[in-house]
Formats: structure tokens, C-alpha cells, sequence
């Protein structure tokens, strides 16, 4: 009994070995792929009211720099939430674009920029139309995140996609429930961006 112990232990050990140096392995190719943003400027542009959207700009902002900026309206939204999203449902329905609050400096200085999002009404918030609206990434590598409540991205990429005129919408885009930053670094690895 106590031979056949050690012979599982020995195969686990080996298996484990096995297992962490093909892990290590891949990890070294990885790190030896061109890293394509490395002159590149990036900027996290986020519009957050839960705070959820907000959390997810500041896990890649950390993860991989660049500059972050909140995008805010004038007009604040209600802080109870059924009020929210009936006026958002509203603005929405109205094409309505609220005025922000500041501005990017010299927004043509950034290469790659990440759009961050919660899913209203199974598009992106009014506010975040209002940034597309009023900058010009033209030519600009745009890089959307959403986060959702259950409604996954419906038609958020689609519509952020339309209203972003002449930029590069990257198709790989972040789209996680709530606050959840799991999977964040696999996917800005995947992006080329550390």
C-alpha cells in the first residue's frame, strides 16, 4: 500500500513538473512577441456612474499605464437607480448627447484609446456618445470595455462602432458583468498591450 502511495506521489510530482515547465515555457514565448504598443500613446477614456466601468479603466490603467481619463456630464444623473435609467432610457430614445464636463487636452497625441462603458438600454451611455461626438479619432485605434448588469453587450459595440467616426474599432473588445476585473490581463496580453 505504501509503495503504491509513493508511485501516485512520484506521477504527481512528475505531472505537476511536467505542467509548470510547459506553463514557464509558453510564458518565455510570450514575453519574446513584439510588444505592439511600446511607442505607442494610450489613453483610457471611461464614463462610470455605478462606479463599476470605473473600476474596470483603473484594473487596465494599472495594468498597462497611459493616461485615464473620467468622462462626466454637467447635469448630474439622479443617485437613485430606478430614476437613472428612466432618464437614461429617455436621453437614449432621444438621441439626446449631454454636455461634458472639460476635455481631453490634445486628444491627436494618442494612438490607441480604450472607451469604457456600462450597457444602458443595451447601448452605450449618453455620455459616452457625447465624447465621441464632440472628439475626432480619426484614424485613432479605438479599444471599447463595457460592463453590464446581465445584459452582456447587445448593441454596445455596434452603436459605440457607428458613432465613431473614422477611427479603428478593434474588434477584440472587454465586456464583463459588474465591477469583475477577472480575465483583464489575458486580455490586454492577447491585445499586445502589458
Amino acid at each position: 500500500m505504501r509503495n503504491k502511495i509513493l508511485n501516485l506521489l512520484k506521477k504527481s510530482i512528475y505531472i505537476l513538473t511536467a505542467i509548470i515547465l510547459t506553463i514557464t515555457s509558453s510564458n518565455a514565448e510570450t514575453n519574446k512577441e513584439t510588444n505592439m504598443t511600446t511607442n505607442k500613446k494610450i489613453l483610457i477614456a471611461y464614463y462610470s456612474w455605478s462606479g463599476n466601468t470605473k473600476e474596470v479603466a483603473e484594473a487596465i490603467h494599472k495594468k498597462i499605464g497611459g493616461d485615464i481619463y473620467r468622462i462626466e456630464t454637467e447635469q448630474t444623473y439622479p443617485e437613485e437607480y430606478r430614476a437613472t435609467t428612466a432618464q437614461a432610457k429617455r436621453e437614449i430614445n432621444e438621441g439626446f448627447h449631454p454636455t461634458l464636463k472639460g476635455k481631453v487636452e490634445n486628444i491627436s497625441q494618442y494612438d490607441i484609446i480604450f472607451i469604457g462603458s456600462p450597457n444602458w438600454w443595451g447601448t452605450i451611455a449618453p455620455a459616452v456618445s457625447s465624447f465621441l461626438a464632440d472628439n475626432n479619432l480619426k484614424g485613432k485605434t479605438v479599444i471599447p470595455f463595457i460592463t453590464h448588469g446581465g445584459g452582456g453587450a447587445q448593441n454596445t459595440i455596434t452603436d459605440l462602432t457607428q458613432q465613431c467616426k473614422e477611427c479603428i474599432v478593434n474588434k477584440n473588445s472587454w465586456v464583463g458583468y459588474g465591477s469583475r476585473t477577472i480575465g483583464i490581463s489575458g486580455w490586454l496580453e492577447e491585445l499586445k498591450i502589458n
